[in-house]
C-alpha cells in the first residue's frame, strides 16, 4: 500500500523523488544490482508463528528489489514483538545487516527534535506563536532579513509544520552537487541557513503555504539549544529524556560519542553512491542527524503515542494535528498521517530508506531501514504482511 504524505501525490521525506534526480544528476551513475546475501535473516526474539511471517516477508521484499542491499525491521504490538535483519550492511565487505546495526535515520530526526520543542511548550519555556526571532541568534536574524523574510512574523509553530515560507536549503541541486563532489565539507547551521537565503527566495507568506524545509528544522535546533543553554544532542536527549525511555542506542552523529560498544553505522547508498563518506553535517543540525536503530526507533514511537514523552494528551494532539496549509501533505508537527495497508496511521520517512509508523487502531509500530535511497516503500507488500500478522494476533487474544 503506498503512503500518501499528500491526497494528490506520493511523497517520501518532503519532496525527495526531486531531490532523487538531482542525486542521479549529480552521480552521473546508472543503478546497478546491488549484491544480497542469502535471504536467511537474523532475529533478536525467539521465533513465533508471528516472527516466522514478518521474516518471509522480508526475505520476500528484499529478493523483489535487486537494489536493496539490506533491511532491517523491528515490529511491536500486543502479542507480537520482532526485530529482524537480513541482507548486507556493507555490499563491498560482506558484513551482514543485523538486527542492531545502527544507521543514519535522517529525516526521522524532525519527529524527535518536534517533540522536544513542543515538552519545552509544556514547561512554559517556548510559546508556539512566539515568533521566532524571540528565540534565535542575532546572527541567524541577520542573514533571513537580508533575503527579505520578516522574522519577526515566522512563528515556532509555522516552523514545526513546515508552514513558515523559508526555503529549503537542500532542495537544489547546487547542496547535492557540492556533497557529491566534496562529501568531506563540514557544513555548519549558518552556512546551510546562508544557502538557503543565497539559493532560493522565500516560498509565501507565513502559515499560508507548506513548503518541507530543512532550513525550518535547524531553526527549531537552534532554539533548543538556546533555549535550554545545552547543545543540540544534550538538549533532546534532556528534554525528552532519553535514559527514562531506554534510548541506550541513539545518538547525535559526529556532536556526541556513540554508545560504549555500538556496532559500526551500516553503509547507505543511493544506488551504488555509499553514504559512508558523506560527512554528518549535510545533515546534522535538527533536520536530521540522529544515528539509532530500528528497535529505539519503534520504542520511541510507541513511547511517543503511548504517554510517555508529554505531560498532557492534548500536546500529542496538537503535535499530529493536520495544519490547514498542510492538509494536501497530511503534514502536521514533525510527523505526517500516512496510510499503512489501509491503516490510518502517523508516522516519518528519512531519505536514506528509513521509515517509522505508529497505527492506533492495533496498537501497531514498526520501523525499517532499507539502506537504500531508492527504495520510496511504494506498492510494499511488506506493510500488508505486518498489519497482518498484527492483526491475526489481536483477532487471536
Amino acid at each position: 500500500m503506498i503512503h500518501r504524505y499528500g491526497r494528490g501525490r506520493v511523497l517520501r521525506d518532503g519532496d525527495d523523488r526531486d531531490r532523487m534526480r538531482r542525486w542521479r544528476a549529480a552521480l552521473t551513475i546508472v543503478v546497478a544490482a546491488a549484491a544480497v546475501a542469502s535471504p536467511s535473516a537474523a532475529a533478536s526474539h525467539e521465533p513465533t508463528d508471528a516472527t516466522a511471517a514478518l521474516r518471509a516477508g522480508l526475505d520476500a521484499d528484499l529478493l523483489s528489489d535487486p537494489n536493496i542491499p539490506g533491511e532491517a525491521l523491528a515490529v511491536r504490538a500486543p502479542g507480537v514483538r520482532a526485530t529482524l535483519a537480513v541482507g548486507l550492511a556493507d555490499v563491498e565487505a560482506g558484513t551482514p545487516l543485523e538486527p542492531d546495526t545502527p544507521f543514519r535515520v535522517a529525516s526521522m530526526t524532525k519527529t524527535f527534535v518536534a517533540a522536544a520543542v513542543l515538552r519545552l511548550v509544556e514547561k512554559g519555556e517556548l510559546g508556539l506563536d512566539d515568533p521566532m526571532a524571540k528565540h534565535v541568534s542575532e546572527e541567524s536574524r541577520s542573514v533571513l532579513r537580508v533575503d527579505g523574510y520578516d522574522v519577526d512574523t515566522i512563528t515556532v509553530r509555522q516552523l514545526l509544520q513546515h508552514t513558515s515560507g523559508l526555503f529549503d536549503y537542500a532542495d537544489t541541486s547546487d547542496y547535492d552537487d557540492v556533497n557529491v563532489s566534496d562529501p568531506a565539507h563540514r557544513w555548519t547551521r549558518l552556512e546551510q541557513l546562508q544557502f538557503a537565503t543565497e539559493h532560493g527566495d522565500r516560498v509565501g507568506e507565513p502559515g499560508e503555504v507548506f513548503n518541507y524545509s530543512d532550513t525550518g528544522y535547524i531553526l527549531l535546533g537552534e532554539i533548543l539549544e538556546r533555549t535550554t543553554g545545552k547543545t543540540l544532542p544534550a538538549a533532546v536527549r534532556s528534554v525528552i529524556d532519553f535514559d527514562r525511555l531506554g534510548l541506550d542506542d541513539t545518538w547525535w552523529e559526529t556532536l556526541e560519542p556513540a554508545p560504549a560498544g555500538a556496532p559500526p553505522r551500516a553503509h547507505q547508498y543511493f544506488g551504488t553512491y555509499d553514504n559512508i563518506v558523506l560527512d554528518a553535517s549535510s545533515d546534522l543540525y535538527g533536520g536530521g542527524g540522529l544515528v539509532s536503530t530500528v528497535a529505539d526507533l519503534a520504542r520511541f514511537y510507541r513511547a511517543l503515542f503511548h504517554g510517555q514523552v508529554f505531560d498532557e494528551p492534548s500536546t500529542l494532539r496538537t503535535m499530529t494535528k493536520v495544519s490547514r496549509a498542510g492538509r494536501d501533505e497530511d503534514a502536521a508537527m514533525g510527523i505526517y498521517e500516512v496510510d499503512s495497508a489501509g491503516e490510518r496511521c502517523f508516522g516519518h520517512f528519512g531519505f536514506w530508506g528509513t521509515q517509522t509508523i505508529y497505527c492506533p487502531r492495533l496498537d501497531l509500530t514498526f520501523a525499517r531501514t532499507t539502506n537504500q535511497a531508492l527504495d520510496d516503500f511504494d506498492d510494499d507488500p511488506l506493510e500488508s504482511v505486518i498489519v497482518d500478522v498484527v492483526e491475526q494476533a489481536r483477532r487471536a487474544r
